[in-house]
């Protein structure tokens, strides 16, 4: 499996924390491959649910991987962006089994809030009716978990072991963290570090394109909407039958309409904010910084009035 091109770099998320930016940026640089399907998750090797398999596009065998790179050996950098690698235990191990010296980039955001941008997405996208704390805490109690089996709304947000398995397989060296609360405050400074750390030209980051919002937060038009981008004929014409542009633009603006992101309730905020505390803490330690920023929404609402403490369900026994 050695043979042919291989990325020698990799976005490997968290979901829903600027991955989508961040390969829309690199995508300019000169000296950056990254191929027109974002995210192939090929290394996650996954195997999603019946009911899921029309919602979750990845490249499942060599043949169809390679292809996403031809003509890219004339570029010095070649990258995958899949947020999935990020959580796939398996995925470090497999990248280095082609690509030893590959550079690891990670992105993360406050992980309370990069749950609840999950889930309103999947909410946009019909693949729920839950309130958010229902769909929580049934996600978090169901047996069976995978990527594009279960949401895995809470384990997608448990960054420290998954950034120690990158760590520990490529050298802490070879992994690169930044925040997505840098990316929208200083997105050229961090853009700047990314190419110091891929040893491409920082001065080209200059001429890119900073100001197109990516992927940033819109309302379903209604429920017709959220109906057909659930449903398997309508995802396969948008994926299939059109270029990925043109699915992109209609899915934005014709499904989807400006509007302010709903509040999170206490409940759920409470619910994710204890089993993330602990969390957060670990992570500082393994990275030897302070983190606030991944403490956003600790700061974003009033103390919460009542002092009894939230139940967590408990969360079942078995691999997750």
């Amino acid at each position: 499996m050695s043979q042919g091109i291989w990325p020698n770099f990799y976005i490997v998320g968290a979901v829903k924390s600027g991955t989508t930016s961040l390969y829309a940026y690199l995508r300019q640089h000169p000296q950056v491959f990254l191929p027109t399907m974002k995210e192939p998750h090929f290394f996650t090797r996954p195997h999603p649910s019946p009911e899921q398999t029309h919602l979750i596009q990845y490249v499942a065998n060599v043949e169809q991987y390679q292809h996403l790179y031809r003509g890219a050996n004339q570029f010095p950098r070649i990258g995958d962006a899949s947020p999935s690698y990020l959580w796939c235990e398996e995925a470090p191990e497999r990248i280095h089994a082609v690509q030893p010296d590959a550079r690891i980039i990670v992105i993360l955001r406050d992980p309370v809030q990069r749950a609840y941008a999950q889930y309103l997405m999947d909410f946009n996208e019909g693949v729920l009716d839950l309130p958010f704390m229902e769909a929580l805490q049934r996600d978090w109690t169901r047996p069976d978990k995978g990527w594009g089996i279960s949401q895995l709304y809470v384990e997608l947000g448990r960054y420290t072991a998954q950034i120690i398995r990158y760590q520990q397989r490529f050298g802490a060296d070879h992994v690169h963290v930044c925040l997505l609360e840098d990316l929208k405050k200083t997105p050229l400074a961090v853009l700047e570090g990314i190419a110091d750390f891929l040893d491409i030209d920082r001065a080209a980051m200059g001429a890119i394109d900073l100001e197109t919002a990516h992927n940033a937060h819109r309302l379903p038009r209604g429920n017709w909407a959220r109906r057909l981008a659930s449903g398997r004929m309508s995802r396969f014409i948008g994926e299939h039958l059109f270029p990925h542009s043109w699915g992109e633009y209609i899915w934005r603006h014709i499904f989807l309409r400006a509007g302010r992101k709903p509040p999170m309730d206490n409940a759920a905020r409470r619910f994710l904010q204890e089993l993330y505390a602990p969390e957060i803490e670990r992570l500082e330690h393994v990275l030897n910084r302070p983190l606030p920023e991944l403490r956003v929404s600790w700061k974003a609402f009033e103390p919460i009035k009542d002092t009894k403490p939230s139940t967590l369900p408990q969360k079942p026994s078995g691999n997750i």
